[in-house]
């Protein structure tokens, strides 16, 4: 019997698809979307450096966050992590979506970091 492939297994192979030609750098970072089913976090990581420039989660507790599964939630996670990357002095990033459709949370996400002042 041939079984199909899990969920998450055909996520990571996309992703790992993706990532071949995604790399961030210094000057422009990749903004790393994860989300669960309870949350989402996003990371702007250096990938020549090996480090992580930035970053904001439902987990955050400077968010004040209640449900962290939702687009509301999403929203309020692109807008901190454009903040905080801002401030650090990034402006241009590359956008890496994880392997997830372009729709509802990662979407939502992506609009607000944008509405927030980030180019990609």
């Amino acid at each position: 019997m041939i079984t199909k492939p899990a969920r998450n297994e055909m996520r990571k192979k996309r992703h790992a698809r993706v990532r071949r030609d995604v790399i961030g750098t210094a000057e422009r970072p990749r903004l790393n979307v994860f989300r669960s089913n309870k949350h989402i976090y996003a990371q702007l990581i250096d990938d020549e450096n090996r480090v992580t420039v930035s970053s904001a989660s439902t987990v955050d507790k400077e968010l004040n966050i209640s449900e962290g599964g939702n687009i509301e939630a999403a929203k309020q996670v692109g807008e901190a992590v454009a903040k905080r990357a801002i401030e650090k002095g990034v402006k241009t990033v590359v956008f890496d979506r994880g392997g997830y459709l372009y729709h509802g949370r990662v979407k939502a996400l992506a609009e607000a970091a944008r509405e927030a002042g980030l180019e990609f």
